[in-house]
């Protein structure tokens, strides 16, 4: 166990060494976490212009959540934190959060910036060994940008099948699942997006290969292996443009109107190329009533009755 300000890392299941990084850039980002105020994160993303920077640093990233049922009566249980984008959002709506991450580096640059909640646990180490020992069920358990690496660190012939099961052990009888991930079939990819995670054109809508270490899903397929883990009730939400810095979020309730989704150039992790006008081929989805099938993102919250 160790305290950064109030924060508790509790280190028990922590394998010693990081078992995945991206490199130099981290300690670049710890030092941000130790000696940024908060308040100077965009000065410092605009100086910077990296885009791990601007991933782990923007408050835009916290719009995922902050429209979500989470109270100060909730629990949650916030599986892969990361540096923390995320943490601190979830720890100002929620009664308390335990954060579960397997790097200690992006642990400690999550304490360092959020140091001064004193409602925030971080469990360092690989989930599927944390979870064994989680004394107490939560109100909300998210998974942002997380479902997708289900295959490197659960053991299992079926490790997406078995990491919902997992997690639904975990819930309280009224509990909520909160998921983000990116759509397969996104509209980004087929327009000449490389694939988020594998950096290849339509790695993903041409399927992924069988040793992959990711993969993401469409809707459907989402909504089955929910069913079939037994969140029999869930609310798909689209993301725009992405989950990852959400600018809107649209549900089946409130979809975009004609010439409302504009921003479709942005690419900050690597080049693309553009083989059709998104802006267009936009407007003829939501005519044809097929916008959600080809969202970038899916956020979904799902409950088991």
């Amino acid at each position: 166990m160790q305290k950064i300000g109030s924060i508790t890392i509790d280190d028990t299941y922590y394998p010693g060494k990081d078992l995945y990084s991206d490199g130099e850039i981290e300690d670049e980002m710890l030092d941000i976490a130790k000696n940024v105020p908060v308040s100077e994160y965009n000065r410092v993303i605009a100086e910077r212009k990296s885009w791990a920077i601007l991933y782990h640093f923007s408050n835009v990233r916290e719009n995922i959540v902050q429209s979500m049922p989470i109270t100060k009566e909730d629990s949650v249980l916030e599986i892969g934190a990361g540096c923390g984008a995320i943490t601190g959002v979830l720890a100002r709506m929620a009664k308390n959060v335990d954060a579960v991450e397997l790097s200690m580096k992006r642990s400690l640059i999550n304490a360092y910036r959020h140091q001064e909640a004193d409602n925030i646990t971080i469990k360092v180490g690989n989930f599927q060994e944390v979870e064994q020992h989680l004394e107490k069920k939560y109100d909300v358990i998210t998974l942002i940008g997380v479902f997708e690496y289900a295959c490197s660190y659960i053991d299992s012939e079926q490790p997406y099948a078995e990491f919902l099961e997992i997690i639904k052990k975990h819930l309280t009888k009224d509990g909520r699942l909160i998921l983000a991930i990116e759509n397969k079939f996104g509209l980004k990819y087929w327009a000449g997006c490389r694939e988020d995670h594998i950096a290849t054109f339509f790695g993903g809508i041409e399927g992924y290969s069988k040793d992959s270490y990711v993969r993401t899903f469409s809707k459907n397929e989402l909504a089955h292996m929910l069913e079939q883990a037994g969140f029999s009730e869930h609310t798909f939400y689209y993301p725009y443009p992405d989950y990852k810095l959400p600018e809107k979020i649209f549900s089946d309730e409130y979809l975009p109107h004609e010439n409302e989704l504009n921003v479709n150039h942005r690419n900050f992790d690597r080049n693309r190329v553009r083989l059709f006008d998104e802006n267009k081929v936009y407007g003829e989805l939501i005519r044809a009533e097929m916008f959600p099938e080809f969202s970038n993102s899916f956020l979904i919250v799902a409950k088991g009755v």
